[in-house]
């Protein structure tokens, strides 16, 4: 049984297995209706429980249509049907889950909640979002550049905004990939330290520059993400438009990068906040192939984790 909870505590090999499936399973699905079973169905007969404490489009629809593309059945739970750790606890939860399901996603709050789920399931666990990390998303991302320019292995990646759980997981990638990252954003929203410190430990060359124009020079990826989230208060937004407003990504920072450098952002966008529609609509976006590859890359770690 394999739980996948984070990129820096899965094997590099098996994170190599899952993107070669993605992309394998992608070309396989090419020209066929989006209704089709995949040919060899390998959750045929069995149940997906999906379990949502944090509202989501991307992450819901990519997972149910994974499941039933490979042949399964997918429960939706929300965060008011569960109420998860308010009453049963999150590990009898867990135990009682597992006599129902054969695999679990979860998109949650605190990193904690997920870890004790894992820890007390009897079935797989895969990490669908917390405040801390988002690990599918980053294997979407990492399968969309390596279709448009080859393996990521030794690029550079800047991240541009707000240090938060997918620039974190950019982080662990870095180091179990070998690609490098320079973030740039104000220092008050810096990434956690530890992950800095995880890449860098693995080889990855990791920095931090102030000045967007510089960061993106010699860039091969340029990533951001909303400015805020749809749980902070009003008086926060106001105070990260402040702080970011220069880090916009716009034509003119798009212009200081590599000539053939890709600009992606996971969804949802403020247009003309984070970036600008002329780049998130323009020749280097890959934005929409990004959030295809949700579906593809999410079915591999749906495989891997049940051994398929």
């Amino acid at each position: 049984m394999n739980h996948f909870l984070d990129i820096h505590t899965t094997a590099p090999d098996d994170l190599r297995a899952m993107l070669d499936m993605a992309r394998q399973m992608k070309d396989a699905r090419n020209g066929l209706p989006k209704g089709t079973l995949d040919a060899d169905q390998p959750l045929k007969g069995q149940m997906v429980a999906l379990i949502f404490e944090k509202p989501s489009t991307r992450t819901r629809v990519s997972f149910d249509v994974g499941v039933r593309q490979l042949g399964g059945q997918t429960m939706v739970l929300s965060g008011s049907d569960m109420q998860l750790g308010h009453g049963e606890t999150i590990a009898d939860t867990a135990r009682v889950l597992s006599r129902y399901v054969d695999l679990i996603m979860i998109r949650t709050f605190e990193e904690e909640t997920l870890l004790e789920m894992a820890e007390y399931a009897s079935v797989p666990v895969i990490n669908g979002l917390t405040n801390r990390t988002h690990p599918c998303q980053i294997m979407a991302d990492i399968m969309t550049y390596e279709e448009h320019r080859g393996p990521i292995k030794g690029k550079k990646v800047v991240w541009s905004g707000d240090g938060n759980n997918v620039c974190a997981s950019f982080l662990h990638a870095a180091g179990q990939l070998g690609f490098d990252v320079t973030f740039t954003g104000p220092k008050q929203l810096d990434p956690e330290a530890e992950w800095i410190e995880l890449a860098r430990s693995k080889g990855s060359n990791i920095e931090i520059e102030r000045d967007p124009v510089k960061a993106v020079q010699g860039a091969d990826l340029i990533v951001t993400d909303t400015w805020v989230s749809m749980h902070d208060p009003e008086s926060a937004k106001e105070r990260r438009h402040n702080q970011l407003r220069g880090y916009q990504v716009n034509e003119a920072l798009m212009a200081q990068a590599k000539p053939d450098a890709l600009f992606m952002h996971c969804l949802p966008a403020h247009r003309n906040d984070e970036a600008t529609s002329a780049v998130m609509d323009g020749p280097h976006s890959v934005i929409f192939d990004e959030a295809e590859n949700r579906l593809h890359a999410q079915k591999a770690v749906m495989r891997w984790c049940l051994g398929k």
